[in-house]
């Protein structure tokens, strides 16, 4: 006998993707934990400077940009789907990955650079790679959603570095994540929202 006190509440059961510090360390041991080869990292631009610049590993493959949202509802309608046809990989971000913005940064970094085809198949991220490659942007983004091994390694994430992890109110998130890509010739923004 059961009551509807012992059934799972499915509110509760929903991932909530908590923010992750904008910490490179953090983000290249992340990334190398779902795949992404350690010949790769994430690394930190302190300054533009020329002897700033210099400290930056070579070759570059994206940019991937913290920045600080003052006007989201406005932000979020810059864009346009029609963008994606710019690069090889492009997902959506919904509502439900609102702060899931710096991992999808570095996907869209890792599969739009010659990274992708030194990604182990089976690792998280390559089996990412090849379950979605072929979907819309917007299928994507419910991939990633719906993935449990991504959840898994994100949840492990958000705890790490200097930041608590916010556990209550993630609107209150101002920092979103963007990467660039050239591709073509061409630096293209690639922001999911």
């Amino acid at each position: 006998m059961s009551s509807d006190n012992d059934r799972p509440n499915s509110k509760a059961e929903e991932f909530s993707w908590p923010p992750l510090e904008s910490n490179p360390e953090i983000f290249t041991e992340y990334m190398r934990n779902v795949g992404l080869p350690k010949s790769y990292a994430i690394g930190e631009v302190f300054g533009f400077d020329e002897d700033l610049l210099a400290f930056i590993p070579q070759p570059i493959h994206a940019t991937i940009v913290c920045c600080e949202r003052l006007q989201k509802a406005r932000d979020k309608q810059r864009g346009s789907e029609s963008d994606a046809n710019n690069v090889e990989y492009f997902m959506k971000q919904t509502g439900t990955l609102d702060n899931a913005c710096g991992i999808i940064a570095c996907i869209h970094a890792t599969f739009n650079s010659n990274a992708k085809t030194e990604i182990t198949r089976d690792s998280i991220l390559g089996k990412f790679w090849n379950d979605t490659k072929d979907l819309t942007p917007m299928e994507r983004c419910t991939s990633l959603e719906t993935n449990d091994d991504f959840k898994t390694v994100h949840k492990g994430y958000a705890s790490k570095g200097q930041s608590k992890e916010i556990k209550s109110d993630q609107s209150s998130v101002k920092c979103h994540f963007i990467a660039y890509v050239l591709q073509n010739g061409k630096l293209v923004e690639l922001d999911g929202t």
